[in-house]
């Protein structure tokens, strides 16, 4: 189907990873997997974190803001790219690639605030582990993200009225699964000097300013932790923030990467399957994270499970009586 010349275009073409029809099953059934992994294990952590009341601290209340978050970043993307292999179909409508667009800059910023925020959270319990409930109190934990969201929702507002000013000619493919914001700008015809201006500012304040906060938080834990005379108490705090740092580092190295690779290639359907590092591998990857390194979440999950399991054999047991 080839774009046609219009002064107000309806559609986009998503060229996604290939064209060739032997690889549309391939990766039908590789992104399908990693999407129900993603949503089963975030889900599992949200659902550990409401049922055990030993879980109901600001460190697991972050926790699951930031797994809820990690099903609605990949919600906005992988379905519709899945449908989209199914249907044989490349077409995104203009309003739904600016909805897209807009979703996944609101989660991704929200992912980036979330991680900082944790930080913070982890430096206050090791730095200031007197004081802790009185600092990350319920009323601040909930101002936190209220922030971070507004923050974020207003970044994705204005990206997305910066693109609804452009104008789009002809060359309207995008050589990606999902809207990505560059590549979207890079189809208009019209200036894109100051969408670059205004992405280049956001990119700088919104991603380096909370790797700052994040990375002076852990200066101070490192600080703190070797202060601390006995190995064991040197161990035991660390393993509090093993797991978000963890986490951190590979959600930031993904996406360090994915962009040095897009200044280094002009490949784009390279920059695409890099993308999948941080769209799809790193939220896959959150809940195994924080549930094979934290016994916690791990008693959690197995007293979550184990009451499922028990109440089939209690059913069939009062079925049974006469």
């Amino acid at each position: 189907m080839e774009p046609r010349n219009k002064t107000q275009i309806s559609e986009f073409l998503l060229l996604g990873f290939s064209e060739d029809p032997e690889l549309q099953h391939l990766i039908f059934g590789l992104f399908l997997s990693m999407y129900l992994v993603t949503v089963l294990g975030n889900l599992l952590i949200i659902l550990a974190t409401i049922s055990d009341s030993h879980l109901h601290t600001p460190m697991y209340f972050f926790l699951s803001i930031l797994s809820f978050v990690d099903i609605c970043f990949t919600s906005t993307s992988i379905p519709k790219m899945l449908v989209n292999i199914q249907t044989q179909s490349q077409v995104i409508t203009y309003s739904g690639c600016i909805t897209q667009m807009c979703f996944l800059l609101l989660f991704a910023g929200l992912d980036d605030f979330l991680l900082a925020v944790m930080a913070y959270d982890r430096f206050v319990a090791i730095c200031h582990p007197l004081h802790y409930m009185v600092i990350m109190n319920p009323r601040f934990c909930l101002l936190l993200v209220l922030v971070s969201s507004i923050i974020s929702i207003l970044h994705s507002i204005l990206q997305s009225l910066m693109v609804l000013r452009l104008s789009f000619c002809t060359d309207l493919e995008i050589p990606h699964f999902f809207c990505e914001l560059n590549q979207v700008v890079h189809c208009a015809c019209s200036d894109t000097f100051l969408n670059d201006v205004v992405i280049y500012l956001a990119a700088v304040l919104l991603a380096i300013g909370p790797l700052a906060g994040i990375l002076y938080s852990y200066s101070k834990i490192v600080s703190s932790i070797r202060t601390i005379s006995s190995a064991q108490g040197k161990y035991k705090a660390f393993s509090t923030c093993a797991s978000h740092l963890s986490v951190v580092s590979l959600f930031y190295c993904t996406c360090i990467g994915v962009y040095l690779s897009s200044a280094v290639t002009q490949n784009s359907r390279s920059t695409a399957t890099a993308s999948v590092m941080y769209m799809v591998v790193t939220p896959m990857l959150n809940p195994f994270i924080y549930s094979l390194r934290n016994k916690d979440i791990k008693s959690a999950l197995k007293a979550l499970l184990g009451r499922e399991t028990i109440k089939v054999p209690i059913v069939l047991r009062v079925k049974t009586c006469p």
